[in-house]
């Protein structure tokens, strides 16, 4: 079959791999119709991530046709229109009966390195480095899904691709971002990075109780978007202080919530952010938390600072003393996608959600390596590319 591998830094290449077999009576083979460029696969892309391995097949957004199913998968059957959460997990351990998908205890062959790296193992994802497990991605002509009898979700009859594709991550992201607002009637929520993820944030926090959002990010089209589809007040970071401006607005107390839905290569201006492009263009530091220091300053006290966007290993500057003096709540984690996954698809066939706005790019699969390049460097407007094998 064709999949899009990551070679190396900057390097991606769609070639001829082996098709991916039945290993486990739990496992399912999925024909995959849709699958999208998220914005974290740029982390890999651009070499962030530790433990990839050349020949890695990328991709955790996707959704296709059950081909063939393991023996003990008794949910699906074959024909099964399915969409597959990018978090792979057992639904049996503690963990699962918590319903703390992404940190499974039993889905990461690779635990150990999770561990070296963070304390304890997070659960394996698809398509993102042998940190995670080390498991084939989506960005290809089919894909093995590990139990397949927990995570898929059936596709009800009459919905699009589109209409569901981004319940494998993105939609669920800047839900559960939202949700961990705790927002309550009035309140005022500040979105870094008006990407995917934060487009669906801000309506998220909307539907959750949200009285005013406000969006921020450099990109006028991005910025357009939320301001026009979104709903919210825009700032550009290039044109105003931010840190002044949400205090301006909000009557100096600061938004009642922050969301970082940036991560780790987050871009900004003056020194500090200098600072973090240098330490980590030398590999002295993993990430470039810009974003993040803003959302901690801006947050009112005892606000609560939630943070979707992806962080890998470890950030110079965070400013402790603030969360600490000001007694602020910091929530986090990789989505919990099985968890969010049912009420949302029923939030789209109720019109709450129409998800399909954010996509700007349709392409085949051998037009991966252009996509990769053209989302990095935000060519043509892009917002959010479809790849369809």
């Amino acid at each position: 079959m064709k999949a899009n591998c990551w070679m190396g830094k900057n390097d991606v290449q769609v070639v001829n791999v082996p098709d991916p077999q039945i290993l486990n009576p739990r496992d399912a083979i999925v024909k995959i119709t849709s699958t999208a460029i998220c914005g974290s696969d740029l982390h890999l892309y651009d070499g962030f991530i530790p433990t990839m391995e050349k020949g890695d097949i990328l991709g955790h957004e996707f959704m296709g046709e059950i081909v063939e199913l393991g023996s003990e998968v008794n949910n699906l059957k074959v024909g099964d229109r399915v969409v597959v959460p990018f978090p792979i997990a057992c639904g049996h351990c503690y963990f699962c009966d918590e319903k703390l998908y992404s940190v499974c205890e039993n889905s990461n062959p690779n635990a150990w390195m999770a561990e070296k790296m963070w304390g304890h193992s997070t659960a394996g994802i698809f398509g993102y480095s042998h940190l995670t497990g080390g498991y084939a991605g989506g960005q290809a002509e089919y894909a093995r899904v590990p139990y397949a009898d927990v995570g898929p979700i059936k596709v009800p009859d009459g919905m699009t691709d589109e209409q569901v594709l981004f319940l494998s991550d993105i939609l669920p992201t800047g839900w559960m971002a939202a949700e961990q607002c705790d927002i309550r009637p009035g309140h005022v929520v500040a979105v870094w990075g008006c990407g995917p993820v934060g487009q669906f944030a801000i309506q998220s926090a909307f539907l959750l109780g949200a009285e005013r959002v406000i969006a921020i990010d450099r990109i006028p089209e991005r910025l357009r978007l939320a301001r026009e589809h979104s709903k919210a007040e825009t700032l550009n970071y290039e044109e105003v202080n931010v840190l002044e401006a949400l205090k301006h607005m909000t009557g100096g107390r600061g938004p009642d919530a922050c969301i970082d839905a940036v991560g780790m290569e987050a871009h900004g201006l003056g020194l500090a952010a200098m600072y973090d492009k240098v330490k980590a263009a030398m590999m002295m530091e993993t990430e470039r938390p810009t974003a993040l220091r803003e959302a901690i300053m801006a947050v009112r006290n005892g606000g609560v600072v939630s943070i979707p966007g992806v962080y890998g290993g470890f950030a110079d500057k965070v400013p402790l003393g603030s969360i600490m003096n000001r007694s602020l709540t910091i929530r986090t984690g990789q989505t919990h996608v099985q968890r969010y996954m049912r009420p949302l698809l029923e939030r789209i066939q109720r019109g709450e959600f129409d998800p399909a706005f954010i996509i700007t790019h349709r392409l085949p699969l051998h037009d991966a390596p252009q996509a990769y390049e053209t989302f990095k460097h935000k060519q043509d407007e892009c917002i959010k590319v479809v790849l369809k094998p």
